[in-house]
């Protein structure tokens, strides 16, 4: 099944793989068969994407959510805040995920290998089980340039690099933590037009937050670019959705978003209604692939998306408090 997943190529084969997932899901998942259950929702009654019950993501924090027979190769954690119950998500098989965010890079930026990878991401590098941390890593490694890595504290060295690659004219990606590229573009101006600069959110509680585009406003400046680009991932996820400017992500063919009602979440609502994001990952193949998320936005009829804020009684997580 999970090789059918990665040849997607229309809509209408996302919506059969994706009925396909839910069956599964359904039928070895005791944890989403009892949520479905209540919600009266069964293979027999789901004709439609539309009609599939999204799991709440907090469900991530009190349960082990992995279907049966199957066991976890790694575990990783949401960020949350100092004290917070943070998000478990149990990986069955590692070479999915990687798969999954090997060819979500693809599909948005061409061959790895064409690239040097550079990384900014100090708050999740001094935590253990990060996806993110996890997904750049393996990044780095296939990009086989001799200058990829991990900056931590070492701004001034990190500036430069990026100008040496500037003038040798090497195609270049600094992801990085919100807060961290904002304390960069302030201390270290670089004029680097070339370079993708992609921010993956969070300020951490480092400063005021702000929103995106006052975000990226300050970024374009400090690092000489006109766009800004920024990456939707969470850990209870095994895709992500990329946006190369102005906040409108797009989904790889196996990753969907849709919007609920915030008052009636068995609602879909169309296109540029306003809402609660739902996320279908058919990668998350062996937990859960219908997640309700605390994130609220808009799709549009191409499919993107943008995301505009959070519900007001959820937590602050950790890779979406810049919105």
């Amino acid at each position: 099944m999970i090789n059918k997943i990665f040849q997607i190529s229309s809509p209408d084969e996302f919506n059969q793989n994706a009925l396909n997932v839910f069956e599964y899901q359904y039928n070895n998942n005791s944890l989403y068969q009892t949520f479905c259950n209540n919600l009266k929702r069964n293979p027999k009654s789901v004709n439609k994407i539309e009609d599939i019950p999204f799991m709440p993501i907090s469900f991530f924090k009190n349960h082990k959510i992995i279907c049966e027979g199957k066991n976890e190769e790694i575990v990783f954690l949401s960020s949350g805040t100092t004290g917070a119950n943070t998000s478990k998500h149990f990986v069955t098989d590692l070479e999915i995920y990687e798969k999954s965010f090997s060819e979500g890079f693809k599909h948005f930026y061409g061959n790895i290998q064409d690239y040097c990878i550079l990384a900014l991401l100090p708050s999740y590098l001094e935590r253990e089980g990060s996806s993110l941390v996890h997904m750049v890593n393996n990044l780095i490694e296939k990009s086989r340039h001799k200058d990829s890595g991990f900056y931590l504290h070492n701004i001034k060295e990190l500036s430069n690099k990026l100008l040496e690659l500037q003038s040798d004219k090497q195609k270049t990606l600094l992801i990085g933590v919100s807060f961290a590229l904002l304390e960069m573009a302030k201390s270290h101006t670089v004029s680097i037009p070339d370079a993708i600069i992609m921010e993956t959110g969070g300020m951490k509680g480092r400063g005021k937050e702000l929103v995106r585009k006052e975000l990226h406003d300050i970024l374009c400046k400090g690092f000489g670019v006109e766009k800004i680009h920024s990456e939707y991932g969470m850990t209870e996820l095994l895709s992500q959705a990329y946006s190369k400017g102005d906040g409108l992500f797009e989904c790889t063919p196996w990753m969907k978003v849709m919007i609920r009602d915030v008052y009636d979440p068995l609602n879909i609502l169309p296109s540029k209604a306003s809402g609660a994001i739902n996320i279908i990952d058919l990668a998350n193949i062996n937990s859960c692939s219908f997640i309700a998320t605390d994130d609220l936005g808009k799709v549009y009829k191409d499919g993107s998306f943008e995301v505009t804020g959070r519900m007001d009684a959820s937590d602050v997580r950790g890779c979406n408090t810049m919105i």
